[in-house]
């Protein structure tokens, strides 16, 4: 699988130190990295199919001072794609209206219906990928229909939608950003954990010091705006649970053997 980082605060603060941690991660997790700096419209993203602890450009980006309030990051552990550019994360695509959608996925989806169109129009070949463009393509038809997708109460109900319809039978811990909110999902339990930071929250797959970072609760939708919890999802039944012989055969049909 694959590890996450983000951050959603009011103001900028530091998080070399938390990068430094993150990214020693990649030993096991080798296979890309990628970070979204999400301050700035539109926002930046640099992301390399190269374990993150040998990036000759990390190495020198963390010499400097990063001081953001908002960014997404992912080291790649691949299941699905190959390794390369194309399917390191985050993924980024614009709607019909030029809204900037962000999303990182740590996770596998072994079956959805809904997904498989997009594997011919995607630019790489994982199922992450698939996810952006679904859920673009939901904001795109409701855009076409009723043009009121800059109401963010209608951007979280088609999130909230979207994470509904995938996760059945699927691991789906997700970061999405869309220019206003962080959406923020888990449905594995002790494999996505928060902090409470100066004017905002930290999440990460894996607690990045000492002090106290909580579980995030599984199974529901949470959306941050500037570092406030503005949304809170219905709760749903569908906890991942990993087997070990499903990823096996799902390795095999990916190989063609």
């Amino acid at each position: 699988m694959c590890e996450l980082f983000s951050l959603n605060a009011h103001e900028k603060i530091r998080i070399n130190e938390y990068l430094q941690v993150f990214i020693s991660h990649s030993n096991e997790h080798r296979n890309g990295w990628g970070l979204a700096f999400l301050d700035d419209a539109p926002c930046q993203i640099k992301k390399e199919a190269v374990k993150a602890i040998d990036s000759v450009f990390l190495k020198e980006r963390l010499q400097e001072d990063i001081l953001v309030s908002k960014c997404i990051g992912h080291i790649r552990k691949a299941t699905i794609g190959d390794v390369n550019d194309l399917n390191s994360h985050p993924f980024t695509r614009l709607d019909v209206t030029g809204r900037q959608w962000v999303l990182a996925h740590n996770g596998t989806i072994f079956e959805s219906d809904a997904l498989a169109p997009f594997q011919y129009v995607q630019e790489g070949t994982t199922d992450s990928e698939r996810i952006l463009l679904y859920l673009v393509s939901l904001v795109n038809e409701r855009e076409k229909k009723f043009s009121d997708t800059s109401n963010g109460l209608v951007r979280i109900h088609l999130v909230d939608a979207l994470i509904k319809t995938l996760v059945p039978g699927n691991k789906v811990n997700l970061m999405i950003y869309d220019k206003n909110y962080l959406y923020v999902h888990a449905n594995e339990v002790k494999t996505l954990y928060q902090k409470e930071v100066e004017n905002g929250m930290m999440f990460a797959t894996k607690p990045l010091d000492e002090e106290t970072w909580t579980g995030v609760p599984i199974n529901q939708l949470f959306v941050y705006q500037d570092g406030k919890l503005v949304y809170i999802g219905q709760k749903h039944e569908h906890t991942y649970v990993h087997d070990e012989e499903k990823m096996r055969l799902l390795y095999l049909a990916y190989a063609g053997l």
